[in-house]
């Protein structure tokens, strides 16, 4: 069994693989002051609420694009599984051929979505993956990384106008009732939902314009609640970055 680990900008995703199965996903705050016994707990409860014992663990993976945390997530993950956790970076076997400019640039995460991607779905493809920014990665028919697009994520949009603006409040990301809203709680909530699923449609839109049909693929912490908006027909699998660390894992196993 693995325990595979993704450590974000907002929220660090950890969940337990067994073969080809996940057997439990949850999200927890990334918090670049806790100390690795802190995570160590944090993980081990996690485990636990899952009927998971730490001892059941053969190894262990993490991906991470918050370099100050990394540290104690690794040391806290080694100390709870009794495991040498590896780490995606340099040196990492992953079969992902990268054809942008400096493939040392891409994130972690972007990596291990898209080794996942081409391992379950069919290239030619696009990846959304929205956490605190929206990323999208595009990966040709010969499954090579071509580059992608970041954009403002969606809470990050969101709290930056509420925090320039006098008189808007912060809102639940939720749908909203209708798509013209009649007060100002539900103009925002359908400018928040509807404005995103409008920009992911146009700009897969351009994609496969220049590259003709692809797969679309949408994983990461909002991709729930603004996908099923946009009108392009696009797969929701929030399990893709633990698949990919699964698949990786398995590369680099001795």
């Amino acid at each position: 069994m693995i325990f595979a680990i993704d450590v974000g900008n907002t929220n660090i995703v950890i969940g337990c693989c067994n073969d080809n199965d996940i057997l439990f996903r949850e999200r927890v705050s990334t918090n670049s002051t806790a100390t690795a016994l802190e995570y160590t707990a944090i993980f081990k409860t996690a485990m636990e609420m899952h009927c998971i014992s730490a001892e059941d663990i053969t190894g262990c993976i993490i991906s991470s694009v918050v370099p100050n945390v990394t540290k104690n997530v690794k040391a806290a993950a080694e100390k709870l599984t009794k495991t040498s956790a590896l780490v995606v970076g340099p040196g990492i076997k992953t079969g992902l051929s990268i054809k942008i400019d400096n493939p040392a640039q891409l994130g972690s995460d972007l990596v291990v979505d898209a080794v996942a991607g081409i391992e379950y779905y069919t290239a030619p493809m696009v990846i959304i993956d929205m956490g605190t920014a929206t990323t999208i990665s595009v990966i040709s028919a010969n499954r090579d990384y071509l580059g992608g697009m970041i954009l403002p994520g969606v809470s990050v949009s969101h709290e930056s106008l509420i925090s320039r603006t006098s008189q808007l409040r912060k809102v639940d990301l939720e749908p909203p009732k209708k798509l013209i809203g009649t007060e100002t709680a539900e103009c925002l909530k359908s400018g928040i939902i509807y404005g995103n699923a409008g920009a992911l449609d146009g700009i897969i839109d351009r994609i496969t314009a220049e590259l003709g049909e692809c797969t679309v693929i949408a994983t990461g912490g909002l991709s729930g609640v603004i996908t099923p908006y946009c009108r392009n027909n696009i797969i929701l699998d929030d399990d893709l970055l633990l698949k990919g660390l699964k698949v990786i894992y398995d590369k680099n196993r001795k």
